[in-house]
């Protein structure tokens, strides 16, 4: 099965070997996203919650850049370095998705690239929003 590799000036390019998406059939994996602006590449300016939605922000440019929306998306993980931010995830993530709600798993971890203090990736099924 080809894979196509899924580019977009709108999110943050890759710091590292690796593509922003890679479509496979129907199926795209997106990789992580940390709130990094995508004109500067730095880490967003602002509380948790603009940190939040600019990694929501990176992951809709990626998804819509795929040719799907954010209602595509079957697969989130969340990435914290503190698991007290679940809630406003929570919160950001309403304004974001509609039922039905993906899947999801929020994962603790000790340190995320470039010092962020979330990271986000995603599996999207086009056509099934």
């Amino acid at each position: 099965m080809s894979r196509e590799i899924i580019r977009t000036d709108r999110a943050p390019q890759a710091i590292g070997t690796y593509s922003q998406g890679v479509k496979v059939g129907n199926t795209v994996y997106l990789s992580g996203q940390i709130p990094l602006v995508p004109e500067t590449m730095e880490m967003v300016e602002g509380n948790m919650e603009a940190q939040i939605r600019r990694v929501f922000d990176n992951l809709q440019a990626v998804v819509e850049a795929a040719g799907g929306s954010l209602a595509d998306v079957a697969k989130l993980n969340v990435f914290l370095t503190d698991l007290g931010h679940f809630p406003l995830v929570n919160q950001v993530m309403a304004d974001y998705f509609e039922e039905p709600y993906p899947a999801r798993a929020a994962i603790g971890v000790a340190a995320l690239p470039k010092d962020a203090a979330v990271e986000m990736d995603a599996v999207m099924e086009l056509g099934s929003g």
